[in-house]
């Protein structure tokens, strides 16, 4: 089975869903803007992850891509109304994607990478359970060049995968890295040729599926105690500083560098 190529442009994006046995496929598409995120595209993936969590018959969530890229992370100028009024991303009513609050995902998720995975392509694929990397992946936490910093959980679940100078190395200087540096760290489980990802990311996902629902399940909530909650104090944090921060000097040059391509020059305020 391969991943469809999407149902054409959409300015504000989608999220298509269908279900492939008890295998939630869930694929973030639009592709002329490299999947680019809009509040709508997070609305609509909460409602996928919603439908995964809630629906008896589902016991496995594929979060893939349509097009060449994962994404190239979040459109700035589309979400900077939901940002700047330190809005939730995602209704509160529905399961948070990035696995910051409450209503918890208990159901597993795999996620199969492709091509550009910056900012939220990342933070997608660490709040996920298992992920499946293209060998042409490349990955940028890229926030503080922006002057704002990973709010959706890029910063603590790259600490807890990789190390504190491992995560420093890459969450203070916003600079790509591969998908070979990605293995190393732990960000990715297998690595396979460009192509490959959806169908051996659904391999695994069936594969899971196949066991017992409710002993994964409780595998996977043992493994979350054993990690602690102080995470979700940090999320709290992330969420009103992050406002804080979209309001300052240096977060208006973020966006107006990135916007005309040219390197930001900040002033620390």
């Amino acid at each position: 089975m391969s991943a469809e190529s999407g149902t054409g442009p959409q300015e504000d994006g989608q999220i298509t869903v269908r279900q492939h046995g008890a295998v939630l496929l869930m694929g973030v598409d639009r592709v002329a803007k490299r999947n680019g995120f809009t509040p709508k595209m997070f609305h609509e993936l909460g409602a996928a992850y919603t439908r995964l969590q809630e629906d008896p018959d589902l016991f496995v969530g594929l979060l893939y891509a349509h097009g060449d890229h994962f994404s190239a992370g979040i459109d700035m100028m589309e979400m900077l109304p939901v940002r700047t009024k330190g809005e939730p991303f995602v209704p509160l009513n529905l399961v948070d994607p990035a696995n910051m609050r409450e209503p918890f995902r208990t159901k597993p998720v795999v996620t199969a990478l492709q091509g550009i995975c910056y900012t939220v392509a990342m933070e997608l694929a660490m709040a996920s359970d298992i992920v499946i990397a293209a060998d042409d992946c490349r990955f940028s936490q890229a926030e503080v060049r922006r002057g704002v910093m990973a709010g959706l959980g890029g910063s603590f679940r790259l600490v807890e995968r990789a190390g504190w100078g491992n995560a420093m190395r890459w969450l203070l200087t916003g600079d790509e890295f591969d998908v070979q540096e990605a293995y190393r760290l732990g960000l990715v489980q297998e690595v396979v040729p460009k192509g490959a990802q959806f169908d051996r990311a659904l391999e695994l996902a069936e594969s899971i599926a196949k066991q017992a629902p409710l002993a994964v399940q409780s595998t996977m909530e043992a493994c979350h105690r054993a990690l602690g909650s102080d995470w979700i104090a940090t999320a709290a944090f992330l969420g009103s500083r992050n406002t804080e921060l979209y309001k300052t000097e240096d977060a208006v040059e973020g966006r107006l560098s990135f916007a005309e391509k040219r390197e930001a020059k900040f002033k620390g305020r």
